[in-house]
């Protein structure tokens, strides 16, 4: 499976719990972290739904 990297570069204050959740699932915490993840339908759906507040790129 490829991989991508997924960067948080937006903060999650004033955002939905539901949105501050899917962020703690994919990794992220704070501003400008970088996690990698497989390119799975799964991270993707997750990715879609905070995409105003990470950016993803192939790893």
């Amino acid at each position: 499976m490829a991989k991508i990297k997924v960067t948080k570069v937006k903060s999650a204050i004033n955002r939905t719990q539901n949105q501050k959740r899917t962020l703690e699932a994919l990794g992220l915490k704070k501003m400008g972290q970088v996690v990698e993840h497989e390119n799975t339908p799964n991270i993707l759906g997750m990715i879609n739904k905070v995409s105003h507040l990470v950016s993803v790129e192939e790893a």
